[in-house]
């Protein structure tokens, strides 16, 4: 099959395929912007290196975050983190409009397609639309990167637009994000067999979901309690190469296990669900949504898995906020000490240093921003189930079970694993954030010389009428945000509240009675 003939069968299809295709491209558009975004960390010149036509160091940042290079991988880590709710809503997004899309494969294959080249067009398609996401994301970021470089009076910069990526990075970036996404939709489509009849589509072995996902949430967390042990057993072993390596192997792929384990896992949480709601329902909604979770315990994995993702992620925030609260707190007690051992008020030095929450409040939005992403491929998963199930709510309807009983269903069918998945995304992003910083904050006191003298005598041989007072070591233990979390849960359950409501919209022209004879 010749290249432009692949492509124009790729584009071709109704306004559905074209939605689909656009929403990828918008995905794509969003992992790119962040993918770029880390490389342009990672440009940042280091400090210890040579620097060119005698520039200044990191010191011509506004933002700590961007002067200290130890913080440089954490932005990094966490720009990177954030791709992962936007792909996953690229692949909720290519789910759009999935049984017209068969429908059209089936009929390449009809004329004479082989089962290769059949697959060939629906990788292509989500490489294309995701090709041009990543170059349309280039042209935002070089030209936001312009827009944006304006140095305050100080002459210093709020992001790093005076440094950029080296061109055969950022093609690499450019063309590598569209090739692992088709690469992703061909894997995909390993379990179709796409004839002139028809798709089908090998479904996953018979029999309830097993908890194995649990494997990978022990190892991601384990992974974030496991960095601070390494970490101490290496400090001062003079090998910065590991150092460097280290923080993005354990938390990047620790985040990235936990994550994916709390999706996958959602799978097991469905079917339980289900199984309680059958035993115990009496009403026909959430008896309907019993069968259809036990029938595709697997949907809250796909309806879902963005949503909880950006839960895990944000739960973790919350741990590490409260973390920086705390060791705030132990500071302006040590700092309290010291002042009252000198004899005086109080100032605001060492313990009113709120770098580290100020920086929170950066991954605050960050956390925000991915949950919206993810209400929009939740929006879109609901929207497809409903008009995927169309001829299955038209006979409903028209054996006289009401509208409002099949939207309950769905409610039922969308909040009743959402809500302990919602509980389990939290408790293992806060055990992530506990695990890397640990339960409890220590700040080391020392020794304060005060003079208990008259001032003028002090003032006139301090060292001879002064003390040495011994101030002591400060430990708190670091709370559980149980208040953060339960707002943020609440929030995140209104939000699908929401997306489902949107969602539900299609219900009545998706109960028609024409749809019966939809193919």
């Amino acid at each position: 099959m010749k290249p432009a003939v692949l492509l124009r069968l790729a584009l071709a299809g109704t306004r559905t395929d074209t939605l689909r295709v656009v929403l990828t491209a918008l995905s794509a558009l969003l992992a790119a912007l962040a993918v770029f975004s880390a490389l342009n960390v990672l440009a940042i010149p280091d400090p210890g290196a040579p620097q060119d036509a005698g520039a200044p160091l990191n010191d011509q940042y506004a933002n700590a975050l961007l002067r200290e290079p130890g913080l440089h991988i954490g932005v990094v880590t966490a720009l990177l983190l954030l791709t992962v709710p936007v792909l996953v809503l690229a692949g909720q997004c290519a789910r759009l409009g999935a049984p017209a899309r068969d429908r059209r494969l089936a009929a390449i294959r009809l004329a004479g397609a082989t089962p290769r080249q059949a697959t060939a067009v629906a990788a292509a398609e989500t490489g294309v639309a995701s090709l041009m996401g990543t170059c349309a994301g280039l042209v935002v970021y070089l030209v936001g990167h312009e827009a944006l470089h304006r140095p305050d009076a100080q002459g210093r910069l709020r992001l790093p637009t005076d440094v950029l990526p080296p061109v055969p990075v950022l093609a690499v970036a450019v063309l590598g994000l569209p090739l692992l996404a088709a690469l992703a939709a061909a894997v995909m489509l390993r379990r179709m067999t796409v004839d002139p009849l028809g798709v089908t589509r090998r479904t996953r072995p018979e029999g309830a979901p097993k908890p194995w996902p649990a494997v990978l949430i022990v190892l991601g967390v384990g992974a974030f309690f496991a960095f601070e042990m390494l970490r101490e057993g290496y400090e001062g072993s003079g090998d910065p190469a590991f150092l460097s390596v280290l923080p993005f192997v354990l938390l990047f792929g620790g985040g990235l296990l936990a994550a994916l384990g709390v999706v996958l896992g959602t799978g097991w949480v469905s079917h339980t669900a289900g199984r309680v709601l059958h035993r115990l329902a009496r009403r026909p909604a959430p008896l309907l949504a019993a069968r259809r979770l036990l029938a595709d315990p697997w949907h809250g994995s796909r309806t879902q898995a963005a949503l909880l993702v950006a839960v895990v992620f944000g739960s973790g925030a919350l741990a590490v906020r409260a973390h920086f609260a705390t060791m705030l707190e132990a500071r302006q007690e040590v700092q309290r000490f010291y002042d009252e051992a000198a004899g005086r008020e109080t100032t605001s030095g060492y313990g009113s240093d709120s770098f580290y929450l100020e920086t929170m409040d950066l991954v605050d939005v960050a956390v925000t921003v991915a949950l919206v992403i993810a209400v929009g491929g939740m929006l879109v998963a609901v929207a497809e189930a409903v008009v995927a199930r169309r001829r299955t709510h038209a006979a409903l309807t028209a054996s006289g079970v009401p509208r409002a009983v099949l939207g309950r269903a769905v409610l039922w069918q969308t909040f009743a694993p959402l809500v302990p998945a919602v509980l389990l995304a939290m408790t293992v992003g806060t055990l992530m954030g506990r695990g890397y910083f640990g339960p409890e904050v220590k700040e080391f006191g020392g020794q304060a010389q005060t003079c208990d003298a008259d001032p003028a005598l002090c003032a006139e041989n301090f060292e001879k009428y002064s003390r040495l007072v011994e101030v002591p070591d400060v430990v708190r233990a670091v709370p559980v945000p149980f208040g953060d979390l339960a707002l943020q849960g609440l929030g995140v359950l209104a939000l699908a509240l929401a997306a489902t409501g949107v969602g539900l919209l299609l219900l009545r022209p998706a109960t028609s009675v024409e749809e019966l004879r939809t193919g």
